[in-house]
């Protein structure tokens, strides 16, 4: 039997979970079933290369602006020269294009739509083309199941439609003491210093400003060396306020790096302070790599973090109570120790690599299947009120009571 023609499709290649799992899954795929390829549209990383590295097709489709006819095009002639078993979407306007581009080259493989976010507090406009896109989808892969939850609620689509895959993450081996200090002096961390990290993105989702909100809260003496890695449209903006709360003397922006496991093998515990998630990849990997972390409890997190056991949770925007958090590890090796310990544990029985890539490869399986539940593509009926979440929903999903955080 040939083996599947299938297209991954995202907007952008920079640095982040969604791309990391791509990664991930193309590399993991069984070759003799499935032919992968990736096809994206701006602001590529070291990322590409490794999938070029593994011998995987990769198609830049370079976007100007909202509507590009020339982007579109180039769409349409990849969908109908590449002859696609199954394209499989990862971000809304890699869903919508897709739909659109099938449209008008008049061929339209089964669409596999995602959800890698808790998707709060979106502008009007998103809930409807989400709507859209899903009800002409043959599948939807949420890594999260607050994530499906909520996408289900807004949608319309019933929740039975999604199957919720978590992410993988590799288990790197532990460095020894020697090597920790020596990867420690290398990226400038202070002598006797706790070293704390966050890595991701620099937008607004991952709330910058509560992270240096609470260093400003802690006296000096209890504040950890700060290590930002990721880059992003907000890096000058947390700079500045950084120096405006004077703890700039504590923090390092990295920018983007390749090498945040090694990072994250060296620091003493990682902090994402975010809105909304869904699986958080930079958990995982701090997890996996036994850097304790402390995390705000929303969307995906409270799912892979159990507070007190593996990892330090916080209410949503809550500096007070990130602050607490980060000088209670700083102060208290014992517990990054046994955070460490049961996180990595955890992390490798639970989140491993193969077991994400069978996962997604049944689904796909499954919409290629005669029998496959794939609609026949009408209108979506009007969705019921019953099944939009009011502002009570979201705000509790956003931002959980202390019972929540200590369940």
């Amino acid at each position: 039997m040939p083996a599947k023609r299938l297209l991954v499709v995202i907007d952008e290649m920079e640095v982040g979970g969604s791309q990391r799992q791509i990664v991930h899954l193309l590399t993991g795929l069984d070759r003799n079933r499935w032919q992968p390829e990736l096809a994206y549209f701006r602001n590529e990383s070291f990322l590409v290369g490794r999938l070029e590295a593994a011998g995987i097709p990769v198609h830049r489709l370079p976007k100007r602006g909202r509507f590009d006819p020339h982007f579109l095009r180039d769409f349409r002639r990849l969908l109908r020269q590449g002859n696609y078993d199954l394209v499989h979407a990862f971000s809304l306007t890699a869903e919508l294009w897709t739909v659109v581009a099938s449209w008008l080259c008049r061929r339209r493989p089964p669409l596999i739509a995602s959800e890698r976010n808790q998707q709060l507090g979106k502008p009007a406009w998103y809930w409807p083309i989400k709507r859209f896109v899903l009800w002409r989808s043959a599948g939807i892969i949420a890594n999260s199941g607050a994530g499906a939850r909520v996408t289900a609620q807004q949608t319309g689509r019933s929740l039975e439609f999604f199957d919720t895959i978590a992410n993988g993450v590799e288990v790197p081996a532990r460095l020894g003491l020697a090597q920790r200090e020596i990867l420690r002096a290398e990226v400038g961390v202070p002598a006797g210093r706790v070293f704390a990290l966050f890595v991701g993105r620099l937008v607004p989702q991952k709330n910058l400003p509560c992270l240096i909100k609470a260093m400003a809260m802690l006296p000096p003496s209890q504040r950890p060396w700060l290590g930002l890695v990721g880059d992003g449209p907000l890096r000058r903006q947390a700079q500045r306020l950084a120096t405006a709360s004077g703890v700039a003397l504590d923090m390092r922006f990295f920018g983007e790096r390749d090498d945040a496991t090694r990072l994250m093998q060296g620091a003493d515990f990682l902090v994402l302070p975010s809105h909304f998630e869904g699986l958080s990849n930079a958990l995982l990997e701090a997890m996996a790599a036994g850097c304790p972390a402390i995390a705000s409890a929303v969307g995906g997190t409270p799912e892979l973090i159990e507070h007190e056991r593996t990892g330090l949770l916080f209410a949503a925007d809550d500096a007070h109570g990130l602050a607490s958090n980060m000088a209670r590890l700083c102060a208290d090796g014992a517990t990054r120790s046994k955070l460490s310990l049961q996180a990595r544990d955890y992390v490798a029985r639970t989140y491993g690599i193969a077991a994400m890539v069978a996962a997604t490869a049944a689904v796909y399986e499954r919409c290629l299947a005669p029998t496959s539940r794939r609609p026949a593509m009408p209108d979506p009926p009007s969705a019921p009120a019953g099944n939009k979440p009011g502002a009570d929903e979201n705000q509790a999903s956003a931002k959980p009571n202390n019972a929540e955080l200590h369940r």
